[in-house]
């Protein structure tokens, strides 16, 4: 049932001089001095907060993320997800939807997905659709904001099959890279059918579960040196700016104006949280300006300008990819925002 294993790139750096090393000594390093310098002790505080929220949501991403490089053919990705046509965005938006992962969980399967073969524009609408329209966010924001929470899960799918067909016209023109790891696909090959013949040939027993484990979590271990590196540095970033920014500043600065959804944008950009995490904090702020088009803003930022997404696109997709995404999603979400603050009121 295993698929060939595909190569990654394969970085000769020392493990000293690795990312994810090097942000894990300097978190350790600030929370060993929060114990002694008060000043720290909020960001300590906070840290542990988003840890508690997320770790759970980027282990079970890691393990999808082991699951498809293990038992998942490049066939299959680039048969759904690689094709020349809409229906490939509307089935990576659908995937999202099926994937109950926050956004630090998603990161580990876009990567995986784009090592499997998935297009870019693929790659970017999974990206945006999974964290804000699968089905436990969208019960959590049913409960919180009512029938406006469906306005804002009906607004992030639109933005992610609108920015899935715009990359897709950016991929046709050259203005973006493509993804080398997509396979050709005969028109007639029947994941089904191939499915059944894998099927047919497994032979379960303690040999195959023994290579099965390890096989999963090598995929495991190489998706985590991949992402692990960028989402502890957007923690790391989150919790200090959690703990610094003052709390009044939110409810003195981001009103129902434009000059409002602005500063929520540049927020939301730097504090970013797991959307379970960022879908009460959103409620907060509907709930203190009446402004649901900040609250929509900063859901949608914590995706579209993370540092975290954009780094990941940048060192694993591509530098073009990285560049267009806030490029071209960010005007969709301020002029939705803007939209909904005005109707809305």
């Amino acid at each position: 049932m295993s698929s060939t294993p595909v190569c990654c790139h394969q970085d000769n750096k020392s493990f000293f001089k690795s990312k994810l090393f090097l942000v894990s000594i300097i978190t350790l390093v600030l929370v060993f001095l929060s114990y002694w310098l008060v000043p720290l002790e909020t960001f300590r505080k906070v840290l542990f907060h988003y840890v508690a929220s997320i770790w759970w949501a980027v282990l079970l991403g890691l393990f999808l993320g082991g699951i498809i490089e293990h038992y998942i053919p490049r066939e299959y990705i680039s048969k759904v997800l690689a094709r020349k046509s809409p229906l490939t965005i509307l089935n990576a938006v659908f995937l999202g939807f099926l994937m109950s992962a926050c956004s630090h969980g998603i990161l580990a399967l876009s990567i995986q997905l784009h090592k499997k073969g998935a297009s870019n524009p693929a790659v970017v609408s999974f990206l945006l659709a999974s964290p804000w329209a699968n089905f436990a966010v969208t019960m959590m924001l049913l409960s919180l904001f009512g029938l406006k929470g469906l306005l804002i899960i009906i607004a992030a799918v639109v933005i992610a099959i609108n920015t899935g067909l715009i990359f897709m016209f950016l991929e046709k023109k050259g203005w973006i890279q493509q993804n080398k790891n997509i396979v050709p696909v005969a028109k007639d090959y029947s994941i089904i059918d191939d499915f059944r013949m894998r099927l047919g040939n497994y032979k379960f027993n303690r040999d195959s579960i023994v290579a099965d484990s390890k096989g999963v979590f090598t995929g495991m271990l190489a998706l985590a040196e991949m992402v692990l590196g960028w989402i502890i540095l957007g923690v790391l970033l989150a919790s200090l700016a959690g703990a610094f920014i003052p709390v009044h500043f939110f409810h003195k600065f981001m009103g129902p104006t434009l000059m409002g959804l602005i500063i929520t944008l540049i927020v939301a950009t730097v504090i970013e949280v797991c959307s379970e995490g960022s879908s009460p904090l959103a409620f907060e702020i509907y709930r203190q300006t009446g402004a649901l088009g900040n609250s929509f803003v900063f859901l949608m930022a914590g995706v579209v300008t993370d540092y975290t997404e954009i780094g990941l696109l940048w060192s694993n997709v591509g530098k073009r990819v990285a560049l267009w995404m806030p490029l071209v999603t960010v005007p969709q979400v301020v002029a939705l925002g803007y939209l909904f603050n005005l109707v809305l009121k």
